[in-house]
């Protein structure tokens, strides 16, 4: 709830601060978990659609906000209908954004040849965020969420599950 000028907004007399003071609203629940892939070296995309879903419902929240990130910075999350033909079209669109095999300094300056990783991770970012109604996350018909992992070796990544609500 937003505070406004002139007088107190509902959370305020609900006895929590509209300042970030990071109290929840009486009666809202929060529910962290972790969830292990692994991936395999170059662009990886894997469906974790399943994965999100499942915390979701054991976290026991009807409505809400789930986030959902990866700890890392050569890999993302993000949505797009899993399909072959689109995931492929995914990755060339991520080769032609930052391409493998041109000059990063990141590159030079660590030798670990995952610069265009790096990149590519920033671009899409970390994280996405979701409505949750009625106990699931809210997705479109085609839509499922994907871990990207841009890295140049296989890695066991971390995803995040944050889901906070009623």
């Amino acid at each position: 709830m937003i505070a406004r000028a002139g007088g107190q907004g509902r959370a305020e007399r609900r006895g929590c601060s509209a300042k970030g003071s990071g109290r929840i609203e009486q009666g809202m629940k929060s529910r962290y978990a972790t969830v292990h892939r692994q991936t395999t070296e170059g662009t990886d995309i894997l469906d974790i659609t399943d994965d999100v879903t499942k915390e979701v419902e054991r976290s026991g929240i009807r409505n809400g906000i789930v986030v959902v990130g990866v700890a890392g910075s050569t890999a993302s999350v993000t949505t797009i209908e899993f399909e072959p033909g689109v995931v492929e079209d995914l990755r060339q669109a991520i080769e032609r954004a930052a391409p493998e095999g041109i000059h990063y300094a990141h590159d030079a300056r660590w030798g670990d040849g995952n610069g265009h990783a790096h990149v590519r991770a920033a671009l899409l970012g970390p994280s996405a965020s979701f409505g949750v109604v009625e106990g699931a996350p809210v997705l479109g018909t085609w839509q499922q969420i994907v871990l990207c992992d841009f890295d140049n070796r296989p890695r066991r990544r971390e995803v995040y599950v944050h889901v906070v609500g009623d």
